[in-house]
């Protein structure tokens, strides 16, 4: 029972983070440049790959589509916790594939982002690394 309340905390906590970081994306300014020269830039400079769109309209896509990821990543594992249990004590690959998932979610946060997304993505890896022990040794 405790593999799955942690599972449900780690998803949990994936769920709030992407739903801020989209929130965020939308509704704020909070991941616009402090510098409005390298905003201006961003709306009218295109990547190399096409000239359809602008690195701003990239910017903001990445991060929706990074917040919507972590929402989907969030519900999904707390979905199956919540009422298919059985489903995650029975299939390692969806526990290793989430597990993983996180993983690399911790490195980028460590690499590329700051100190609440780092401790946030780490207490799921926290929950979902002790779950899955504890459901692979029942």
């Amino acid at each position: 029972m405790i593999a799955k309340y942690l599972w449900e905390l780690g998803s949990l906590i994936m769920l709030v983070l992407g739903s801020i970081h989209l929130y965020y994306t939308f509704f704020t300014n909070k991941f616009s440049s402090r510098s409005e020269n390298a905003i201006s830039e961003m709306k009218t400079s295109h990547p190399i790959l096409t000239r359809e769109t602008t690195m701003w309209k990239c910017w903001i896509g990445f991060n929706a589509s990074h917040g919507s990821g972590a929402i989907f990543i969030g519900i999904i594992n707390f979905y199956l916790a919540f009422k298919h249990f059985v489903v995650l004590q029975n299939d390692s690959l969806i526990l290793l594939f989430s597990i993983l998932t996180i993983v690399f979610y911790v490195w980028l946060a460590k690499k590329y982002w700051f100190k609440i997304p780092i401790m946030g993505i780490l207490v799921t890896l926290i929950c979902y690394a002790i779950a899955y022990i504890l459901i692979v040794t029942r």
